[in-house]
């Protein structure tokens, strides 16, 4: 089986020092125990502290050197199609820089593979070609799912812990850094108009009727808008806003009154 474990540029979420993503390097310890030939890919400027990532078991991490502003999307496609791996393992999302975690997800459609979200462990299904993957749900549920291969899994922070670091496995690992030329700048889009209006509590569509009501009641609850009360004041005078929030603060019993 050929894994693909991406790694992206992280920070210390305590020092914000350049530093591996902690879920990355769980994903590579799922990929290690899967057993195969497991290679890391970086897409960016630099490849800095990444290198730790050898001393946790990966053999080879290949350097996809672009600018940093360039969109990393298309070269980690073409170096995915380009390297036929069964399996890509991502983490749920990076550390310190752009954090969406919409990039497994734009990669699986460029792709054209399954994706499955926060895999905590992973293991060979019983039918050739298939992973069976154990996704982490709310309130430390789990469920088993088996999905057929190639496919992109994502990993939970609840899989099993990194691998420990060894520097010999620095010493022993591959580095293979290929350079990307910038792709064309394309022409900035104009900007969306936007309208700007003051704030409007919403209705609530359902409102909870008492126990034991009538139906006339219930539906009553169901169909009248709650109103939260207060007051809506729009673009008022500094003068006039700090006096209703005085009067406010002191309806509430914050303040003592005057």
């Amino acid at each position: 089986m050929k894994i693909a474990v991406l790694l992206s540029a992280g920070r210390h979420r305590v020092s914000g020092r350049p530093a591996p993503v902690p879920v990355e390097l769980q994903a590579l310890r799922l990929a290690v125990d899967l057993g195969g030939a497991v290679t890391g890919l970086h897409a960016g400027p630099e490849i800095g502290p990444l290198t730790d990532a050898l001393g946790h078991g990966l053999g080879r991490l290949v350097h996809l050197r672009m600018p940093a502003e360039a969109d990393p999307t298309s070269a980690l496609t073409a170096a995915l199609e380009a390297g036929g791996y069964d399996l890509i393992l991502a983490g749920r999302s990076g550390q310190g820089g752009e954090d969406t975690g919409l990039l497994p997800y734009t990669l699986a459609r460029a792709l054209g593979r399954p994706v499955l979200a926060d895999a905590a462990a992973l293991a060979l299904g019983t039918e050739p070609g298939t992973l069976s993957v154990e996704q982490a749900l709310g309130r430390g549920a789990r469920r088993r799912l088996v999905v057929r291969l190639p496919a992109l899994v994502t990993v939970h922070p609840a899989a099993p812990a990194p691998r420990p670091f060894a520097f010999a496995g620095v010493r022993r690992g591959h580095v293979e850094t290929q350079e990307i030329a910038a792709p064309a700048s394309s022409p900035t889009p104009a900007p969306h108009e936007v309208e700007e209006r003051p704030y409007r509590p919403r209705p609530k569509l359902i409102a909870r009727a008492a126990a034991g009501a009538s139906a006339a009641e219930r539906l009553k609850a169901a169909t009248v808008a709650a109103s939260g009360g207060g007051k809506l004041l729009v673009d008022p005078a500094p003068e006039d806003a700090a006096r209703e929030i005085l009067a406010h603060l002191r309806a509430l019993g914050l303040i003592a009154g005057r």
